[in-house]
């Protein structure tokens, strides 16, 4: 194959002829997100192109500009890339402008910083011609050059939020954020991702996991940049955003297993109270220890519901699929059941205030022993608190799990 300059191979990847293009279309598209990244764009951009010169890939180079000021998109096309620009700011606004501007089946993207290497593509190009759907980078399992990434970076927030990534949803993915990947387009624009920041690299892989797409990892090396200003990235504030787009899509930690160990630990403390003062360790517990050990329960509760109606929302939603466990729950948590088993609660709760109030009655509606009577209502608001929630949640369980609305007109 006849090497090209930069500029040539632009304009061949941008407009291929119409010979061109009978014989061979673009495989794949290089997107390079851009904000302000001048001083080493030209040479990322020249990297591409010199990855599909050596590996005899037909493909694009894109930046997805967002909004530069220092004259990013001329350095660009002066390098031969395509540029489109994309107004709403954001990593992931614009990598997704750049990803539906793609005229290729193949995306890899990689930041303008220098930082990773595109003559690296070729392992990710081969796990997609292979069949896989998303294939990601492994900067541990590559190597990190000398200052590359912080410390705090290397040592505990990917590592952390990579671990996090795996616990919570089983993906077998050893760096979560690493920026170099590549994927089929369409499976990936299939997902509806929508994050406009940096929590964009975890939506990728959490929502291809749960949409089942076959995720593979290969390893690659991250060099330091070659900027002299400083990232775009801020430590604290994008980590706090990457942990919470991966609890916000995980009901069962976020949500169920902290409610059940939240009202299990208060279920043991209310039936270790209930009965009188107990002494632990020289402290002597009573009735408030026992309102604390209800608040739990209470809680508790209220998290494990919040986590079947995300789990139920999710599934009609079609951010995961549903799976026997959500189906089973379904079936246990009808609208009948609820009604009957916090039916029982209520009644129990009501008879128990009916019992306090009777006491009281019986002494005058005077002073009373305050143990004695706490004894009594705290079980009786606790049994009418859990059954009233567990009727109302059951209904909107049964409201999820009806099938969308048809807002076309029929013929």
């Amino acid at each position: 194959m006849r090497r090209l300059t930069a500029r040539k191979a632009g304009e061949v990847a941008a407009a291929p002829s119409k010979s061109l293009r009978r014989k061979r279309e673009p495989e794949l598209t290089i997107v390079i997100p851009c904000l302000n990244e001048g001083e080493t764009l030209s040479a990322c951009v020249a990297q591409a192109f010199r990855f599909f010169h050596a590996y005899d890939v037909v493909g694009e180079v894109l930046v997805a500009d967002n909004g530069s000021t220092d004259g990013s998109p001329e350095i660009a096309e002066q390098a031969g890339a395509r540029v489109v620009h994309v107004s709403e700011k954001g990593y992931g606004s614009a990598l997704l402008g750049g990803i539906r501007a793609a005229r290729s089946p193949f995306v890899a993207m990689g930041d303008a910083d220098g930082s990773y290497d595109f003559m690296s593509l070729m392992p990710f190009v081969e796990k997609l011609r292979s069949g896989c759907d998303l294939v990601m980078g492994n900067r541990f399992l590559g190597g990190i050059g000398r200052g590359a990434m912080p410390r705090l970076h290397r040592y505990l927030g990917n590592p952390a939020l990579s671990f996090a990534g795996r616990l919570f949803y089983r993906a077998e993915i050893g760096d979560f954020h690493c920026g170099l990947r590549a994927f089929r387009r369409e499976s990936i624009l299939d997902l509806g991702l929508s994050s406009t920041g940096m929590e964009f690299a975890s939506e990728m892989v959490v929502k291809a996991q749960l949409g089942g797409l076959r995720i593979a990892e290969v390893p690659t090396t991250l060099a330091p940049d070659g900027r002299s200003r400083p990232p775009h990235l801020r430590s604290w504030r994008d980590g706090w955003r990457h942990l919470k787009f991966l609890l916000l899509f995980s009901p069962r930690w976020l949500y169920v297993y902290p409610g059940l160990l939240l009202a299990a630990l208060g279920l043991i403390g209310f039936a270790f109270l209930l009965p009188g003062y107990q002494t632990v360790g020289g402290a002597r517990l009573g009735v408030h220890s026992l309102l604390f050990a209800g608040a739990a329960i209470l809680i508790g509760a209220q998290l494990v519901s919040f986590g079947l109606l995300a789990s139920v929302f999710g599934v009609r939603e079609n951010y995961w699929l549903s799976n026997g466990r959500i189906e089973r729950l379904k079936r246990i948590f009808t609208v009948d059941n609820g009604c009957i088993v916090g039916g029982v609660m209520l009644l129990a709760g009501g008879a128990g205030a009916i019992f306090a109030f009777w006491n009281w009655a019986m002494a005058g509606y005077g002073d009373m022993q305050v143990e004695s009577l706490m004894r009594i209502t705290i079980p009786s608001v606790l049994l009418g608190s859990v059954g009233l929630q567990l009727i109302f949640t059951t209904f909107l369980i049964a409201l999820l799990s009806h099938p969308p609305r048809n807002t076309g007109w029929e013929d």
